[in-house]
């Protein structure tokens, strides 16, 4: 996926204001502690040095994304811009604190008013160029046309007409609209302000080719789930970014922040690495720390087998198949938190099935039998302990650390075809519904969660999400 030209440019800026930040305190902090250091070392760059400001920097962008710093809805309101940078500036400078101790780099350790100078000369340096310069600078090249970003909206509707007024006359950042692709218009009617209907959806190709548009947003009334995800799918084919604006997307932006363009959010659907590097990345990634949870997680799994060998009769480990990736079949484990019954499985079948069909009606919760958990099986549960064994379905590959939950084969045939979407990639421990919805979410959005997570499927998100995890899992919020 092609990223925006201008936010290139946020991210040029801020590893320049990093890498000042970093030196002007080094020049203070020997200046203040009256150091015997030589006169060269002051501009010198030697691999602690080195080693610091990389590894600070990676973790610095990851932390302004994860604080949105990079959207544009943050990037444009300055109270939002200023409280989120002030934020991601502590949250650095406490990795610079603990990269130091790791590395057993002095000069920081030995002299702690570099920290107290980074965080004042980060805050500043950022404040006046991020906040105030950036901004204006990045307003006065789409007004002068240096930078500019070709749109084109699918849907010439009421929805498509909205976004369109919105971004002509109330986006600060001033998109180029091509014009429109709607399957019920003629080509070459007028649409709004001069804008034209290009085609149909199926002319995207040519459209494509003939022109240089950097971003594609859907945007049509009425339209099904399956039209909507065929459309998404069709225009990822090509090298354009792809963003959503519908309401069968409406828990995404409840549940998440999202971009926006004056106030209409726009879900981003693009495929964000190549699918081979992003599963030769995950698969690493999968198999490093699961065998590192394994190892250090090793007295709270026996400790675990035990109480629940104690708690009732019956096996530790509860074995199930379920559907995996491309909607094959694996042995899914957990701890046993239940009584083991004949037709055990009946009951909660058929609330589920229920559910799948009704699920708006339905809370999840009410499709456990708690009579049937025991009593170490309900702090299981709370906390997804439960959960634990998944790390052998992870390290032998069947499973990822994060991803969509793996369901039941009577749960998959009962898929609309567009929810079977959810099983393109490997199920995984936990994802964006178990973090952002969890037990609140009611079926369909909770499938429109998982879809979201498919197509922005990358390790700067699974990071997101495993961090996010744990004060999910501290909390025992939504266990069920």
């Amino acid at each position: 996926m092609k990223l925006p030209k201008y936010k290139i440019l946020w991210l040029i800026g801020d590893l320049i204001l990093l890498f000042s930040s970093f030196y002007i305190s080094k020049i203070f902090t020997i200046l203040i502690s009256q150091s015997k250091f030589k006169d060269n070392y002051v501009f010198s760059l030697d691999i602690m040095w080195f080693i610091l400001i990389i590894m600070t920097s990676v973790i610095f962008v990851f932390i302004f994304h994860d604080n949105n710093l990079y959207k544009n809805n943050i990037y444009f309101t300055k109270a939002l811009h200023l409280v989120n940078l002030i934020k991601s500036i502590l949250y650095g400078s406490i990795f610079i604190i603990i990269v130091s101790f790791f590395i057993k780099f002095s000069f920081i350790l030995d002299k702690r008013i570099f920290i107290i100078l980074f965080l004042i000369v980060s805050l500043f340096l950022f404040t006046v160029f991020r906040v105030f310069l950036f901004r204006y600078l990045t307003l006065l090249l789409f007004k002068k046309e240096i930078i500019n970003e070709s749109v084109i909206i699918v849907g010439a509707g009421k929805s498509g007409k909205l976004l369109a007024t919105k971004l002509l006359f109330e986006c600060p950042l001033k998109l180029k609209i091509l014009g429109f692709l709607d399957d019920y218009m003629q080509k070459g009617n007028s649409v709004i302000a001069n804008l034209k209907c290009l085609g149909k959806v199926d002319d995207l190709e040519n459209i494509v080719k003939s022109n240089k548009i950097d971003e594609i947003i859907i945007s049509i009334d009425n339209i099904s789930y399956e039209q909507l995800l065929y459309i998404i799918d069709k225009i990822n084919g090509y090298n354009v970014r792809v963003r959503v604006s519908s309401e069968l997307f409406d828990i995404i932006p409840k549940k998440l922040i999202v971009e926006e363009y004056s106030n209409i959010p726009v879900i981003d659907a693009s495929y964000k690495l190549n699918p081979i590097l992003n599963n030769f990345i995950k698969r690493l990634f999968d198999f490093i720390l699961s065998l590192l949870g394994i190892i250090i997680l090793s007295p709270a799994f026996i400790t675990i087998a035990i109480l629940v060998k104690l708690s009732s009769r019956g096996p530790i480990l509860y074995k199930q198949k379920r559907i995996g990736k491309d909607g094959k079949e694996f042995v899914f484990l957990k701890f046993r938190t239940m009584i083991v019954m004949e037709n055990e499985d009946l009951e909660r079948r058929l609330k589920m099935i229920d559910f799948i069909k009704n699920g708006d009606k339905i809370p999840p919760q009410k499709i456990i039998n708690d009579k049937r958990l025991t009593k170490i099986g309900k702090f299981l549960r709370k906390y997804s302990l439960d959960e634990l064994p998944q790390l052998f379905n992870v390290l032998i590959g069947n499973m990822s650390l994060v991803g969509p939950r793996p369901c039941l084969q009577y749960e998959y045939e009962h898929y609309d075809e567009w929810q079977k979407k959810r099983v393109k990639v490997l199920p995984g421990c936990t994802g964006v519904w178990q973090v952002w919805g969890r037990s609140n979410v009611s079926f369909k959005d909770s499938i429109v969660l998982d879809l979201y997570y498919v197509n922005n499927m990358n390790p700067w998100l699974d990071l997101q999400i495993i961090l996010k995890t744990f004060p999910v899992l501290i909390f025992g919020k939504g266990g069920i």
